[in-house]
């Protein structure tokens, strides 16, 4: 079965920057889209980067410019560089195939940036 462990997150103050990282197995990991997303509290989950499987990335408005994500598929991985970090991007973030499969979320990691 699919497995997507998260990792990388942390307590960091504003304007600071995290990288994530998130192992995958149980796929074909290099013919995937991937992509991060989180969810704050009381909150919907959300969508923040996606990377296909050629490379081409797309973010959301509220990270573009800030975030970056990339893969290594030699290592079936995909991260997240969040750099200017703001309050408001405190949430647990997790990572998925793009578009999502219900069934394979893993324990997310948590994100706290403080003012």
């Amino acid at each position: 079965q699919v497995q997507l462990v998260e990792s990388g997150g942390g307590l960091v103050q504003a304007g600071g920057s995290l990288r994530l990282s998130c192992a995958a197995s149980g796929l074909i990991f290099s013919l995937k889209d991937m992509g991060w997303y989180r969810q704050a509290p009381g909150k919907q989950r959300e969508v923040v980067a996606v990377i296909s499987s050629g490379g081409r990335t797309n973010y959301a408005d509220s990270v573009k410019g800030r975030f970056t994500i990339s893969r290594d598929n030699a290592k079936n991985t995909v991260y997240l560089q969040m750099n200017s970090l703001k309050t408001e991007d405190t949430s647990v973030y997790y990572c998925n195939a793009a578009p999502y499969k219900a069934d394979d979320w893993g324990q997310g990691t948590q994100v706290t940036v403080s003012s």
